[in-house]
């Protein structure tokens, strides 16, 4: 295992397609596996993704500014004129690359400069997703999710309704479910072919992190003593039926999840402690068992192989698994 120290919060911690690792931080900065440093915003990085060509970080920062980062350049994509960034999210299938300012959620064309779609909502945007085509785009805002079509510059949303503040946005692989978390610490989602509206609640603190593995077949959260895991199997999803509950810590609470290849999982906890396993085989290990700053983000490569993180004091690592 690789200790790594910064000097700032950790934002996100990601692996890019060659399996490289990098950390967006809180004092603007992108630090990279091999060493390199890209002093990139000046202010807090709020956001960040992988870029859709695999290849370095899209970040977002409170200086409204969107930069792509590699460990030997960086380049500015957009410029909000000072509103903060409140999420950014890419396709690798369609090119296309969005992020959400007030309102205001842009799409660009990475292989187009000229390229530029700004949809605006009558409340902020707090998340983005791209269905897994890329073709559409989901906006988590207040009351619901709107979707849009990515390229087509004139038009209306679909909005699937459910009242309360949406905070994240996540489309199944299969494309057939839109999940959102929310601030009142619950879940929903709505099935797309009917907008039929899937109730997830019980959650004893705020959803911060979700993801889907097992091939979509299971949807991990955060929110909990332990990985809230839902079965997404079929065409009807979790309705009417139960979640699970993994690596269940009584003393703590799951705050991000991450997943890789088959059923492998991961979660970090709000005590600093960071623990992986297999949902359908075992065994449950502590990746990282010592107590510190809540883990702030998590991520497992998409081989299942290696596992990163950072912290709110600006302790990271990564772990081969």
């Amino acid at each position: 295992m690789s200790a790594l120290s910064f000097d700032a919060p950790v934002t996100a911690a990601l692996f890019d397609a060659s399996g490289q690792a990098s950390f967006a931080l809180g004092d603007g900065s992108v630090r990279f596996e091999d060493g390199s440093v890209a002093e990139v915003h000046d202010g807090a990085i709020l956001c960040a993704c992988v870029h859709p060509s695999g290849v370095g970080v899209i970040t977002g920062g409170d200086d409204g500014r969107v930069v792509w980062s590699r460990p030997d350049q960086a380049q500015e994509l957009a410029d909000a004129h000072g509103k903060w960034i409140d999420a950014v999210a890419a396709s690798p299938a369609s090119g296309l690359i969005a992020f959400a300012a007030g309102r205001t959620a842009t799409v660009l064309d990475q292989t187009d400069p000229h390229f530029r779609r700004d949809f605006v909502h009558e409340r902020s945007v707090a998340d983005l997703a791209f269905e897994p085509k890329g073709r559409k785009l989901a906006c988590a805002t207040y009351n619901g999710a709107a979707t849009w079509f990515a390229r087509i510059e004139t038009q209306k949303p679909t909005v699937l309704k459910w009242a309360g503040s949406h905070t994240r946005v996540l489309y199944s692989p299969d494309g057939a479910f839109l999940v959102s978390a929310m601030q009142e610490n619950q879940l929903h989602g709505w099935r797309l072919k009917d907008s039929k509206d899937l109730r997830m609640g019980g959650y004893p603190s705020k959803i911060r992190d979700m993801v889907f593995f097992d091939q979509g077949r299971l949807l991990a959260t955060s929110g909990a003593h332990g990985a809230v895991v839902w079965p997404f199997a079929g065409s009807n999803g979790p309705m009417g039926k139960e979640a699970a509950e993994i690596s269940h810590e009584e003393a703590a609470i799951v705050v991000r999840v991450a997943a890789g290849r088959g059923s492998a999982l991961a979660g970090g906890l709000n005590d600093g402690r960071v623990w992986a396993t297999d949902v359908r085989t075992g065994p449950h290990r502590w990746v990282r068992a010592d107590k510190g700053a809540g883990i702030t983000a998590l991520a497992m490569s998409a081989d299942g192989k290696r596992l990163v993180w950072g912290d709110e004091a600006g302790q990271a690592g990564i772990a081969d698994l």
